[in-house]
């Protein structure tokens, strides 16, 4: 037989429903005021100087090509890029944007001009470098930013009598910026297509 007067009953051992509620509140009130308190800024100190804060800067975002205006003549048709990308293309941490852009026609193949986009030193982007001049009648098909290089694939016409519709040459370009320059090279001459 069991003595009843050994083993007491305690309250605490019985959890209602009102307990959790009270325990619920109690750890929300702590979330609630740890959430209040935040640390100070991170400081560094130098040798020999007092304490200053530091922060990480955040990257500057690529030119964008609907805030420059870009070299080529249209009229009163006005012009459309048609494909851009962006890289650090001189080594010196920024992004460039470079922007192939031509004649807003509607029909046809009208020619394209390429384009390298820097911010200058107040933000405001610009054109640096014309890779593409229009004159040269020819369209930019493919257009990367690769390992610090602008890669294309230009399509142009072996002669007058090919219509503007249908180019018949593809060359593979890439520029590179080398001693203050974008510098072209091509893998092999233009291939029929």
């Amino acid at each position: 037989m069991q003595n009843s007067a050994a083993v007491p009953d305690l309250a605490h051992t019985h959890a209602r429903p009102v307990h959790w509620l009270a325990t619920a509140a109690a750890m929300a009130a702590v979330m609630a005021g740890a959430g209040m308190l935040q640390p100070e800024a991170a400081t560094a100190s130098q040798p020999g100087g007092g304490q200053r804060t530091t922060t990480a800067a955040a990257p500057a975002p690529a030119p964008d090509p609907a805030t420059v205006e870009l070299p080529i003549e249209c009229g009163s048709l006005g012009n459309v890029v048609t494909k851009k990308a962006s890289g650090d293309l001189d080594g010196d941490g920024g992004p460039e944007t470079v922007v192939a852009a031509r004649c807003d026609a509607g029909s046809g193949t009208p020619p394209s001009g390429l384009y390298v986009l820097s911010a200058g030193p107040d933000s405001d982007a610009r054109v640096v470098a014309t890779l593409v001049d229009p004159a040269l009648k020819q369209s930019v098909g493919a257009l990367a930013v690769r390992d610090g290089a602008v890669v294309a694939t230009l399509l142009g016409y072996s002669s007058a009598e090919v219509p503007s519709c249908c180019p018949d040459e593809r060359e593979e370009i890439k520029w590179q910026w080398q001693g203050g320059k974008f510098v072209r090279s091509s893998p092999a001459e233009a291939r029929s297509m």
